[in-house]
Parts: C-alpha cells; structure tokens; sequence
C-alpha cells in the first residue's frame, strides 16, 4: 500500500480552510498513487484553536467528519485526521478513519498532553483502534499517546499491521529526539510500520516540529519530511518485504507476561 502523510500548517478555528488543504493533499496524494491519506492531530480546526477546540466540536456525524468523508470519496484514498469530537458534555481529542463510504472508525487519545489538553478534552479509553483497508490492519494512536510504549503493544498484539499517529509535536529540545529516534524504536520493538504525521509552522499557542516520519518494521526511515515544510510525503508499506526481520527480531512471538 502507498501512503501519504500531510506535515500541515493548519489554520486555528477555519475548519473550511483546514478542509480545503487537507483535499488539496488528498488529490496531490491519488495522483502520486497513494491509497491512504494520514493528516495530523487535529487537523480540521488546528491545534492551537484554544477555545475553539471546545467551541467547534462536533459529534461524529457531523461537519466536519462528513467533510472528511467527502474528500475521501472524491480521491478514491482513505483518510486518517484529527478532529475535535463532542459527544455529550465531553469534548475528545479523536482521530477517524474514513473512506468515504463506511461509517467512520474514531479513536479518542487517551494521554492527554498538559495543561491545555487537559482543559479541554476529556481522556479516552486505552484501547486498540483498528480499521481495515486494502488487506491492511491499520491502527490509530494520537500524539502523546505513541510516547508510551504499551500502547504500540496493545495495537501490535491486537494485530496491526502499522499504526498511524496524527500529531502535534510542538518545537522543544525533545522533539527531534521523539520524532528522529523514538518513533524508529516503537516500529522495531513491535515489527511493524508507524506513520507519525505532524504540524508545522506556527500560530498564537505554537510553534510545530515537522519532522513527520514514516518507519519500517526493521526501525529505517521510508520518508521523512523537514522541520518548516508543509507538504505531503509518500511511503510504499510492504510487509512482506520484513520477513526476516520480524523473524529475528520476534518479540511479540516471544514476548511473556507472566
């Protein structure tokens, strides 16, 4: 399968613009052959909307999600972003899986980053969010969420094939660290391909790292975008190709509990 990842300079709270580049990535993204689109953490309204992340929210038949859909069906690939979820008087920091036809598969984040996270989003279940798309087990993880190894397990144990992340990773002396290096270690640890797909730029909260990193099984970089750059990047995921790595690395083969 080739997939695309967005690095995004979003827009915060111009969730019509946000949507009119995630659609302009999507066609770039089908005319370059790719069959999956993975835009980063809360790609529809930008990360640093502030009040708008509780404002904005939407339930996941709503606007937003069914303008998600609709670029999906109009390119003919699957889509993965992020987008603020309301359901209730609870407000989560969701990512969907789209294609455009099927009802969509959402995710909640389930570790929350600090204190603006925390004051407008309630945490999800840990649990492990598959979709299935073109004979691909595809998991979803957000952000912070990938930092914590058991989670990439818990995905990698239930299945998965390759896990995406939409991101938000913001410009600190950790950042190229977590993108360049940890992100290459979760791949290998579980033998399975991790798209992490991140902002860049900035706006009044944020400045954004780039640096979004699609990894192999075997911990090699397919594609790796710059720190400032928006643009779409293009990796071919081809698990037969980490045969004998996974044979030689079998940690979850060999892995005990107890």
């Amino acid at each position: 399968m080739r997939i695309a990842l967005l690095q995004m300079s979003a827009v915060p709270g111009d969730v019509a613009a946000n949507l009119a580049r995630i659609a302009e990535a999507a066609a770039n993204a089908a005319r370059r052959g790719a069959e999956l689109l993975i835009a980063p953490e809360l790609a529809t309204i930008g990360y640093g909307a502030g009040d708008g992340l509780r404002d904005l929210a939407e339930p996941r038949d709503g606007a937003q999600v069914a303008g998600l859909a609709a670029i999906a069906a109009a390119s003919g690939l699957a889509i993965i972003a992020g987008f603020p979820e309301q359901d209730g008087a609870a407000v989560y920091n969701s990512a969907l899986f789209t294609d455009g036809h099927a009802a969509p598969v959402v995710y909640r984040k389930s570790h929350l980053y600090g204190d603006y996270e925390r004051s407008y989003f309630a945490p999800g279940d840990p649990v492990a969010t598959l979709a299935e798309w073109r004979g691909l087990k595809l998991g979803m993880l957000i952000c912070y969420d990938v930092e914590f190894p058991e989670n990439v397990r818990r995905l990698a144990v239930a299945g998965a094939d390759f896990v995406a992340v939409p991101t938000a990773l913001p410009v600190s002396p950790e950042a190229a660290f977590i993108a360049k290096r940890m992100i290459p270690v979760r791949a290998f640890e579980n033998q399975i391909f991790v798209a992490y797909a991140n902002h860049t730029g900035r706006d009044d909260h944020f400045a954004y790292a780039g640096i979004s990193h699609v990894v192999a099984p075997d911990g090699g970089t397919l594609a790796m975008a710059s720190v400032t750059e928006a643009r779409v990047i293009i990796a071919d995921i081809r698990p037969g190709d980490y045969l004998r790595s996974r044979d030689a690395n079998a940690y979850l083969r060999d892995l005990r509990l107890s």
